[in-house]
């Protein structure tokens, strides 16, 4: 009997997603696609004027910045970004922000190529898919 639980916790830990692995998706272009708030409530965005550009760096530190896209790989943003910290903590990815007038931090429940699900302190959770950039066709 106890040779079976051991199997069984193997099995579970084995199973386990290692943070480390969502790292890889982190850099790039992020729309906002929807909010879930602690009490349940959803918000969708259809669009959004703004979207967030990761960027970090192999020491595990860089910025978030806001930008609006514009057309043919354009955008245009201030010169605010929010410092950024990975840490894996607890198995799982935190990112610590950190700009002149507050810090915070959210938890990285998802990431792949095409998303990013993100749970801040107060419970709610965000959800962001990769940013397709306008491409027209200029002359």
């Amino acid at each position: 009997m106890k040779k079976y639980g051991i199997i069984l916790l193997i099995l579970i830990f084995s199973c386990s997603k290692n943070p480390e692995t969502l790292l890889t998706y982190l850099n790039g272009y992020w729309e906002i696609e929807e909010v879930t708030l602690e009490n349940g409530t959803k918000k969708q965005y259809q669009f959004s004027e703004t979207i967030d550009y990761i960027s970090i760096n192999d020491s595990l530190k860089g910025y978030r910045k806001k930008l609006k896209p514009g057309i043919n790989d354009t955008y245009f943003t201030s010169d605010d970004a929010e410092a950024i910290t990975l840490k894996i903590e607890d198995n799982q990815l935190k990112i610590y922000y950190k700009t002149a007038y507050a810090e915070w931090k959210e938890t990285v429940l998802e990431a792949s190529e095409k998303h990013l699900k993100v749970r801040n302190e107060n419970n709610a959770i965000y959800l962001y898919k990769r940013y397709t950039p306008i491409h027209l066709d200029v002359e």
